[in-house]
């Protein structure tokens, strides 16, 4: 078999988003945080892909879809070094690194028991305060918690 046939592990994509270099272990994750199971785009998904940067990565591929900064960041709470590729007309026209942003709204619950978003029905918020090692505060009891404690909302 020859080295692009090999390399093609999964098919191109003529127009949207591929995400990739996400960790295996994260990959369902992602695909709740960003509501995947919802959509009706042809989505193909790569599990336990071969990678020389991760041993073993996952991959998705969204037909005709491009995703807000907003939408995108949600996955830096979980897999903060994915890479994304927007496709047109079969080529890579864009390139981004996701990038954790200042505020977390509705993407993490809060640890503390006692917070105001475990006891009424409100999004949660939460400000960055470290983005390399990723703590975060929440913005109503003010607990702050790192990436290992995260619990997702959705």
């Amino acid at each position: 078999m020859n080295e692009n046939k090999q390399a093609l592990q999964v098919a191109a994509l003529r127009n949207g988003t591929v995400i990739d270099h996400i960790p295996s272990e994260k990959l369902f994750t992602i695909v709740r945080l960003l509501g995947l199971e919802h959509m009706k785009n042809n989505i193909t998904i790569g599990f336990n892909l071969e990678s020389k940067k991760l041993g073993r990565k996952g991959i998705i591929k969204i037909a005709d879809k491009f995703f807000c900064d907003e939408e995108i960041n949600r996955i830096s709470v979980v897999a903060p070094h994915v890479k994304l590729n927007i496709i047109r007309d079969y080529e890579v026209v864009e390139k981004k690194e996701v990038r954790m942003p200042d505020d977390l709204k509705g993407i993490i619950k809060c640890a503390n028991p006692k917070c105001i978003t475990n006891n009424e029905p409100m999004a949660t918020l939460f400000h960055v305060v470290d983005k390399d090692n990723c703590v975060v505060k929440c913005h109503y009891c003010e607990k702050e918690q790192r990436r290992e404690e995260f619990t997702i909302t959705k």
